[in-house]
């Protein structure tokens, strides 16, 4: 199945690095792909237009059929192939929405906290035009988010919908590398600490690691010092 399956993806991306998860713990590794430079703007090549007008990725095939969007991918491939490898969505009622839950808070509100409000405000604006209290603001936000699924974890004691590993980890975790990567201290949440650890580990994470990571430190840390 691997073989008919088609993946534009750019390393360090998010939403690229949630359906590669899945593509792992599905037992789909090896599916061919491409990677493109976001620098040389691959993403607007035709190659990826001719299947994605939006010119974004990740874009995915299967076959004959596209599916295009991070989360539409992942579910996509877990319901489709629910037999296959892990099961990231549980046909319990009461863990499949535990796990619902999960998936679409952290897509909404780590995603917003930490990447649009706070992120994109030091990658955005200028140093000299940069003002304190609206950082801190942002920050206070993200720290507050970042205290909640601390207790979620608290709670857990495994992954944060429960003691399987599940889509709701597929889109959360990535938020926490990628934080951990813009210098997020997570000794100041242990339970974050021990599940980061955790899931790093796994080899679904191990193998889609974002291949600049392992190559060079990030040139920006904005989180660090104040998170």
């Amino acid at each position: 199945m691997a073989e008919n399956m088609f993946l534009f993806w750019g390393s360090g991306s998010i939403p690229c690095w949630k359906p590669m998860i899945v593509l792992e713990e599905k037992g789909f590794g090896g599916y061919k792909n491409k990677l493109i430079t976001f620098s040389n703007k691959e993403h607007k090549g035709e190659d990826v237009l001719k299947l994605n007008p939006r010119g974004q990725v990740p874009t995915f095939k299967d076959g004959d059929i596209v599916v295009n969007e991070s989360n539409a991918i992942c579910e996509y491939l877990e319901c489709t192939y629910t037999d296959k490898g892990t099961q990231l969505i549980p046909t319990d009622k009461a863990k499949r929405a535990r796990v619902l839950q999960r998936m679409h808070e952290a897509a909404a509100n780590m995603q917003q906290k930490l990447v649009l409000d706070l992120l994109y405000y030091f990658f955005q604006t200028k140093e000299e035009d940069r003002k304190e209290e609206e950082v801190a603001k942002k920050v206070e936000a993200a720290k507050e988010e970042l205290d909640r699924w601390e207790a979620y974890l608290g709670e857990t004691k495994a992954f944060v919908a429960g003691p399987d590993f599940s889509m709701a980890d597929v889109w959360f975790y990535p938020f926490i590398a990628f934080s951990v990567r813009m210098g997020l201290e997570l000794e100041k949440f242990p339970n974050m600490k021990a599940y980061y650890d955790k899931v790093t580990a796994r080899p679904s994470v191990q193998k889609s690691w974002p291949p600049h990571w392992k190559e060079e430190p990030a040139k920006f840390s904005p989180f660090k010092g104040r998170i």
